[in-house]
């Protein structure tokens, strides 16, 4: 336990950037507090933080112990709990990622209901288009939408989100609408790369069940969905894209949908999560809740 306890001291001092501040929290002295770091350095044989007289700053090793003691200290808070009956009194640190368009527009929006039920957990969310390493990062799960590689992570399938093909009314006012495929030869494509292997450059959609890829050219190639959205906005080309990510821009007038009868496949929504042979109750919880969020919006 004097480990442990150690820990606790080492993400507080993290946490509030002060050996003075972590003190005064847990009511210690700051010889104490300045110990117990220090010996938990020596016994991982690391440097955890860069001490300065006006801050204190994590090191490489510091962050990515930092990362993983707030994990092990949510795991100590359940263990403590095992026995406890009432869900809400089950505490510690869920991490979760997923795309910046579902969380700010489906999962933030209805968060408070799953916080006031469960008040004693507390949501690290992520959102980004990288895909992060859920092992190594610390990840307790993420959402992932398209085709998935065989990456040994336990797969739970949500559902599929359709997909929509937009422009702003200003690129029409210059280029005119397409109505057919055919048409858009005379069209821009606002180009979408998330890495060399992800590269969206071409106008897709299924004609009868089949699945149809147009090359288009492109002014502008971004790397994330928000740069995505805006490029179309300011009138660089057309986009593909769910509707989710551009609920406010549609109502606002700032895109329209085109090419109704031309949509790309929809896309694969699915929750990941790694092995493990006792999942921890507040992950199994978070999951089931998220789940039930998401697919109100899938097909």
């Amino acid at each position: 336990m004097e480990t442990i306890e150690a820990i606790k001291r080492f993400v507080r001092v993290t946490e509030l950037a002060s050996f003075t501040q972590a003190a005064d929290k847990l009511g210690l002295p700051k010889a104490s507090v300045s110990n117990a770091v220090q010996q938990l350095e020596n016994q991982l044989g690391t440097q955890l933080l860069h001490r300065t007289t006006r801050r204190v700053q994590l090191t490489p090793d510091g962050q990515l112990f930092y990362e993983r003691s707030k994990h092990l200290l949510g795991e100590v808070d359940e263990l403590t709990s095992l026995f406890q009956g009432d869900d809400g009194s089950i505490t510690g640190i869920i991490r979760v990622d997923m795309s910046h368009p579902m969380a700010r527009n489906i999962v933030i929006p209805q968060l408070p209901e799953f916080m006031n039920r469960y008040p004693n957990i507390q949501v690290e969310l992520s959102s980004t288009d990288r895909r992060v390493d859920l092992v190594t990062e610390g990840y307790d799960c993420v959402v992932r939408t398209g085709q998935l590689s065989d990456s040994g992570l336990v797969v739970r399938r949500l559902g599929e989100m359709s997909q929509q093909n937009f422009a702003s009314p200003g690129y029409l006012a210059r280029y005119g609408e397409p109505c057919t495929p055919e048409q858009l030869e005379q069209h821009w494509l606002v180009h979408y790369h998330v890495n060399s292997a992800d590269r969206f450059d071409a106008f897709e959609y299924l004609d009868d069940c089949i699945y149809r890829k147009i090359p288009m050219k492109s002014r502008i190639a971004v790397n994330n969905t928000d740069a995505y959205r805006a490029a179309c906005v300011a009138s660089f080309g057309i986009i593909q894209a769910p509707s989710l990510g551009a609920y406010d821009l549609i109502a606002e007038g700032k895109l329209v949908e085109i090419l109704k009868d031309f949509q790309a496949p929809p896309i694969p929504v699915s929750l990941l999560y790694p092995h493990k042979r006792n999942l921890s109750k507040r992950v199994r919880i978070f999951m089931d809740w998220l789940s039930e969020v998401l697919n109100e919006h899938l097909l």
